[in-house]
C-alpha cells in the first residue's frame, strides 16, 4: 500500500482533471445500475401478454436506454481521455525525475552499479509502473461498477445479494495468493531483464574487441543465457496468471450457479417475478465482471509493484556528493589548489590515497606520475568532486571545495582523458557542449586552436556533420582533438590532462600534443604522464607509490632521488619517445 500512495503522490498536480474524470466514472457507474434496473419492468410490465400499455412500455424503456448509454458513452469518452491523460504525466514525471536524480548521482555510485541494471530501471521498470497508474482507473471504474450494481441488486432481493456474496468472498484468499507470488516473480523477472540489457550492452559497446577476439559465439551465448533465464522467469508469472484467471471463473460461475437454483425456486414459489429475476440475474452477471477485472488489476499491480521498488529503490539512493547548504560561488581561480591530509578509498578499509599533501599554484604545470594503481586518476577525480574526499581537505583559494557550488567549481575546470567521450550530436555540438547559443566563429577559432579545423571542413557536412555514437566515424586523432577543442571552449583556468595521448598513433600523437600546448597556455595544469617533454619541463613532477606521495620535484632532482621515479623513466620513457 505504501508504494502504491508514493505513485499516487505524482497525481497531485492532476487533481482537477482526476476528480473530473472520477465523477464521470460515477455516472457511467449509475447508467450501467441504471440500465439493469430497467430489465424488471422490461419483462414485468412490457412483455406482459395481459398488460393493454405492454407496447407504450417497451417504447418507453427503449428510449431510456438510448439516453443512458448516450450520456454513458459521453461520460466514458471524458473519463477515459483526463485518466490517461493524467497517467501519462505522472509516468512522464516519474521518469524525468529519475533521470535528473540518476544524472546527479556521483561517479562512485556507476562505478558499483552495472549500466544495464541502471538502463532497465529507467526504462522497463518505469513503463511497467505506468501499468500501476493505468490500474488506478480500472480499480475505481470497477468499484464503481461494483458498487453500483451491489446496490441495485440488494434493492432487488437483499436475501440473493447475502448469499451470492458469501459465496463469491471465497475469491479473496486466492487472489491474495497469487498476487503475493506474481510480485515475488515480476521482482525477479526485472532483475533478469536488467542482466540482459547488461550482456547486449557490454557485447555492443566493446564489439571491435569481441571481433577482434572472434568471440562472437561467446558473447552469443552469453546473451542467450541471460535470455533464457528471464524467459523461465516469465513464464513462471504467465503460470500464475493463467491459474488465477479461470480459479476466479470458476467460483464466480459456481456463486451464479447457486443464485439462478435458489432464486428458480422462488420464481415456482410466486414469490419471485419473472423480470425480477431477469434483472436479478443480469445484474449479478455484470456484478461478477467487476470482480474478475479486479482480479486481473491485482496481477498488473503486483508486477508494476514490483518495478516500482525498483525504481523508488534508484531514486531513494543519497546522492552523496551535493552542494552543501550556504555553498558560495567560485567566480574566479585566484591563487593556489592544495591538498590537506586528503585520504579516500573507493571502499571501506582500503585506502587508495593516505594522507595527500600537495600545493599547486595557479599558472603551475604539475605532472602525476606513478605506477598502474597508484591512485593517479583517483587524485585528479577529486578535485572537479567526481567524489568528495574521505578525510582532511581539499582548498582552492583557501577555501574547502565541498563549501563551494558544484556548478561554480567544475566550471573552473576542463577535463582531457584518455577515453574521449563524444556524444551522437553535430560536430559543433561536441565542441559547444555546455555553450548553448555559441558563435560559429568561437567554435573554429576552438577547433583551430586544437587542430581539428583542417579534418573538420574534409568531412561531408563541416561542422554540422554527425559523428556517431562515441564518435565512431572519426578516428582516435580526431576525437581526440574534438575532446580538445571542447576544452578550448570551455576556456577553463584548471586543466586536468588523464593520459590523454597515450592511445595514439606517432602522426595523431604530435597533432594532438601541439593542440595540448595550445591548451595549456596561461592555464594552471595537472598532468597524468603521456609525454615526457610535458613532464621534464612541468614546474612540479608528483610521484605517487601505493597511494602516498614518495617523492616531489623537478625531473633531474627526481632522477637522483627518486628510485621510482627513475625506473618509470627508464621502462617507459627512456626509448627516444620524447625526441619525435
Amino acid at each position: 500500500m505504501k508504494l502504491y500512495l508514493r505513485i499516487l503522490r505524482y497525481a497531485k498536480p492532476y487533481l482537477p482533471r482526476i476528480i473530473i474524470s472520477i465523477l464521470c466514472m460515477m455516472i457511467v457507474s449509475a447508467c450501467t445500475a441504471g440500465s439493469m434496473y430497467l430489465m424488471k419492468p422490461l419483462f414485468d410490465e412490457g412483455f406482459a401478454a395481459s398488460n393493454p400499455n405492454a407496447f407504450k412500455s417497451v417504447k418507453t424503456i427503449a428510449a431510456l436506454l438510448l439516453g443512458i448509454y448516450l450520456v454513458k458513452g459521453l461520460a466514458f469518452y471524458i473519463q477515459d481521455y483526463l485518466m490517461n491523460n493524467a497517467g501519462q504525466k505522472m509516468v512522464m514525471d516519474i521518469k524525468n525525475g529519475l533521470y535528473a536524480h540518476v544524472q546527479k548521482l556521483s561517479l562512485g555510485f556507476f562505478s558499483r552499479n552495472k549500466t544495464g541494471q541502471i538502463l532497465s530501471r529507467l526504462t522497463s521498470d518505469v513503463t511497467n509502473m505506468q501499468s500501476a497508474v493505468n490500474a488506478s482507473t480500472s480499480i475505481l471504474s470497477n468499484s464503481l461498477t461494483f458498487l453500483g450494481l451491489l446496490a441495485v441488486v440488494i434493492r432487488m432481493n437483499w436475501f440473493l445479494t447475502v448469499v451470492s456474496l458469501a459465496i463469491s468472498s471465497v475469491i479473496v484468499f486466492p487472489l491474495y495468493k497469487f498476487g503475493k507470488r506474481l510480485r515475488n516473480v515480476s521482482s525477479l523477472a526485472q532483475n533478469k531483464i536488467g542482466e540482459i540489457t547488461s550482456v547486449a550492452h557490454e557485447g555492443i559497446a566493446n564489439v571491435r574487441i569481441v571481433k577482434a577476439f572472434g568471440m562472437e559465439e561467446y558473447e552469443q551465448r552469453k546473451y542467450e543465457q541471460a535470455n533464457r533465464g528471464y524467459f523461465d522467469t516469465f513464464m513462471k508469472g504467465i503460470r500464475t496468471t493463467a491459474m488465477s484467471t479461470p480459479i476466479v471463473d470458476y467460483i464466480g460461475i459456481t456463486a451464479i450457479c447457486a443464485i439462478i437454483i435458489i432464486s428458480g425456486h422462488q420464481v415456482s414459489q410466486k414469490l419471485l417475478t419473472i423480470g425480477e429475476f431477469m434483472a436479478f440475474t443480469g445484474a449479478l452477471f455484470l456484478l461478477f465482471n467487476p470482480i474478475k477485472n479486479l482480479n486481473g488489476v491485482n496481477m498488473v499491480l503486483q508486477q508494476a509493484f514490483s518495478s516500482a521498488e525498483r525504481v523508488f529503490e534508484l531514486l531513494d539512493t543519497p546522492v552523496d556528493v551535493k552542494d552543501r547548504e550556504g555553498a558560495l560561488e567560485l567566480k574566479e581561480f585566484e591563487n593556489s589548489l592544495e591538498f590537506k591530509g586528503v585520504s579516500f578509498s573507493y571502499n571501506p578499509g582500503a585506502e587508495v590515497l593516505k594522507n595527500i599533501n600537495l600545493s599547486i599554484k595557479k599558472g603551475q604545470v604539475v605532472a602525476i606520475v606513478g605506477p598502474s594503481g597508484s591512485g593517479k586518476s583517483t587524485l585528479v577525480d577529486l578535485i572537479p568532486r567526481f567524489y568528495d574526499v574521505a578525510g582532511g581537505s581539499l582548498e582552492i583559494d583557501g577555501k574547502d571545495i565541498r563549501g563551494i557550488t558544484l556548478k561554480s567549481l567544475r566550471a573552473q575546470i576542463g577535463i582531457v582523458t584518455q577515453e574521449t567521450i563524444l556524444f551522437n550530436d553535430s560536430v559543433r555540438n561536441n565542441i559547444a557542449y555546455g555553450l548553448s547559443g555559441a558563435a560559429q566563429e568561437k567554435v573554429e577559432e576552438a577547433a583551430k586552436a586544437a587542430n581539428a579545423h583542417a579534418f573538420i571542413l574534409k568531412t561531408q557536412q563541416g561542422y554540422d556533420t554527425f559523428i556517431g555514437e562515441r564518435g565512431v566515424k572519426l578516428s582516435g586523432g580526431e576525437r581526440q582533438r574534438l575532446s580538445i577543442a571542447r576544452a578550448v571552449m570551455k576556456n577553463p583556468p584548471i586543466l586536468i590532462l588523464d593520459e590523454a595521448t597515450s592511445a595514439l598513433d606517432s602522426e595523431s600523437e604530435r597533432l594532438v600534443q601541439d593542440a595540448l600546448n595550445n591548451l595549456m597556455k596561461n592555464r594552471t595544469t595537472i598532468v597524468i604522464a603521456h609525454r615526457m617533454s610535458t613532464i621534464i619541463n612541468a614546474d612540479k613532477i608528483v610521484v605517487l607509490k601505493n597511494g602516498l606521495i614518495s617523492a616531489e620535484g623537478k625531473h633531474e632532482e627526481l632522477l637522483k632521488t627518486s628510485e621510482t621515479y627513475k625506473r618509470l623513466y627508464e621502462m617507459q620513457f627512456a626509448d627516444g619517445r620524447e625526441n619525435k
